[in-house]
C-alpha cells in the first residue's frame, strides 16, 4: 500500500482577505459558508483543522448526514481520508484509504465532474454493508481541483435520494474549487519549504566541510608525526606537533560556535585581503609546501557574500595541496581591477585526478562545493593542469553578481 505523505497539510494558506471578513458568523446559508471559508484561509489556519471546521456546515446546508474529504496520494494512485464528519467507526476504518479509481469517487476523480450516485455497491463491499444502502441511499463526490489538477475530493452522504437544489449544487461545486485552490497554495507552500530546508542543509554541509573538517583532517595529519616524535624522545619536534594539534581544536571548537550562532563562518572582518593574508601565514606555518602569494588587487565592488565564498575557495584549494597534491611549492595569485579579478590557487605537485579517482570523498566532495560557491557569486571556476605539472584552480569574477547591493 502506497503511504500517504500529509505532511504539506500541515502548511498555511494565505489570500487577501474581503474587508468585510471578521469574525466567521455562525453558518446560516451558502454565503455564510464561504465567508466562514474565506475568513479561514485569510487568517492562515492549519489546513487540516480548517476542513474539519468546514464539513460540518457543509453537510448541514446540503440536507447530508456526513461528509468527507479525501486527497491523492503521493503516486496519485490512491484517495486518503483526511477528514469526516458523521461516519459510522467501521466505516471511517473500511475507507481509511481507496482506490483512486473506486466507485463514484474514482468517477469524479477521473472525469473532473461532480457525481452524483445511489450506486453504493463499490462501498459497501468494502465492509460498510450496514451504512451504505442503509442508513446512506445516495453520495455526492466533488472533485478538488487547480488547473485541471485533481488534488482530491470531498463527499457527501445523503439518507434519501433527493438531490440538493441546483443552487446548493453550484455552491458546493464553488467549495470545491475554493478548496482546490487552498489545497494547491499548500502544496506549493510546503514544495518551496522543502526546497528551501534541502538548500540550508547543503549550506551547513559546505559550511562544515570548509571549516571544521579542514581542522580536523589536519589534526589527523599531525597526530602521526605527534606519536613517531614520542616514539623517538623527540622533545622539541613533539611539544610542536602538539601544539599544532591544539590550536588546530581550538580553531574547530571557534568555528563550530561560529556556525551554531551565526550559522556561517565568518572571514576576517577587515575584509578579504587580511583573511587571505593570515589564511598563507597559516599554510605556511603548518606545511613543509613553500607558498608563494602574489596580491595585485581585489575589486571595491566585492559584497560580504562574495568575500565569504572566495575566501573558502582558497582556503580548500590550499587545504587540497597540503593534503593530496605531494608538492614542493604552491602559488596564490590575485589580479584585480575595478570590478573584476582572476584568483589562481597552482601548485607542481602529482597533478588532478578524474573525480573516479579522488584521493577520497572528502578531496571530491570539496571540488564540488568550490563550484557552488564560484555559482553562487556568479564566477568562472576551473580545476585542472598547471603547465609544466600539477593543478591549477581558477576563479575569475567580473561586475554583476558578485557587486554589493
Amino acid at each position: 500500500m502506497t503511504r500517504f505523505n500529509a505532511g504539506w497539510m500541515n502548511a498555511r494558506v494565505m489570500v487577501t482577505p474581503r474587508p468585510d471578513t471578521g469574525a466567521a458568523p455562525p453558518v446560516g446559508g451558502g454565503a455564510d459558508l464561504f465567508v466562514q471559508l474565506a475568513a479561514g484561509l485569510a487568517e492562515g489556519r492549519d489546513l487540516r483543522g480548517l476542513l474539519d471546521r468546514l464539513l460540518e456546515p457543509m453537510v448541514a446546508l446540503a440536507g447530508a448526514q456526513a461528509g468527507a474529504v479525501r486527497l491523492l496520494s503521493d503516486s496519485g494512485e490512491r484517495l486518503q481520508l483526511v477528514s469526516e464528519v458523521g461516519l459510522p467507526g467501521t466505516v471511517h476504518r473500511c475507507e481509511a484509504t481507496v482506490d483512486r479509481h473506486c466507485g463514484s469517487c474514482g468517477d469524479a476523480t477521473d472525469t473532473q465532474r461532480i457525481v452524483w450516485s445511489s450506486d453504493l455497491r463499490a462501498c459497501a463491499a468494502r465492509g460498510g454493508e450496514a451504512f451504505f444502502g442503509g442508513a446512506c441511499l445516495r453520495l455526492l463526490a466533488v472533485p478538488l481541483q487547480r488547473r485541471g489538477r485533481v488534488l482530491g475530493v470531498y463527499n457527501l452522504f445523503f439518507a434519501d435520494d433527493v438531490e440538493p437544489p441546483a443552487p446548493v449544487m453550484a455552491m458546493l461545486r464553488s467549495v470545491g474549487e475554493l478548496l482546490g485552490l487552498a489545497l494547491d497554495n499548500a502544496r506549493l507552500e510546503a514544495e518551496s519549504l522543502r526546497a528551501t530546508v534541502m538548500h540550508e542543509r547543503q549550506m551547513m554541509a559546505a559550511e562544515i566541510h570548509d571549516s571544521i573538517a579542514q581542522t580536523l583532517t589536519f589534526v589527523k595529519m599531525r597526530l602521526p608525526l605527534l606519536q613517531d616524535a614520542v616514539a623517538e624522545c623527540d622533545e622539541a619536534h613533539a611539544l610542536k606537533y602538539l601544539a599544532d594539534v591544539r590550536q588546530a581544536v581550538g580553531e574547530a571548537h571557534g568555528s563550530l560556535r561560529e556556525i551554531v550562532t551565526h550559522f556561517r563562518k565568518r572571514i576576517d572582518p577587515r575584509g578579504l585581503a587580511h583573511a587571505l593574508q593570515a589564511l598563507v601565514a597559516r599554510f605556511r606555518e603548518r606545511s613543509t609546501i613553500e607558498l608563494h602569494y602574489a596580491n595585485a588587487g581585489l575589486p571595491l565592488s566585492l559584497s560580504e557574500e562574495a568575500q565569504t565564498e572566495v575566501f573558502h575557495i582558497v582556503q580548500e584549494a590550499l587545504a587540497n595541496i597540503e593534503r593530496h597534491s605531494q608538492a614542493r611549492h604552491a602559488w596564490l595569485s590575485i589580479a584585480g581591477g575595478p570590478v573584476g579579478f582572476e584568483l589562481r590557487v597552482e601548485d607542481d605537485g602529482v597533478g588532478p585526478r578524474p573525480a573516479d579517482e579522488q584521493c577520497d570523498e572528502g578531496s571530491h566532495f570539496g571540488i564540488g562545493i568550490m563550484g557552488e560557491r564560484a555559482q553562487r557569486v556568479g564566477g568562472e571556476f576551473t580545476i585542472g593542469p598547471r603547465p609544466g605539472g600539477g593543478t591549477r584552480v581558477r576563479l575569475a569574477w567580473n561586475a554583476g553578481a558578485g557587486a554589493a547591493s
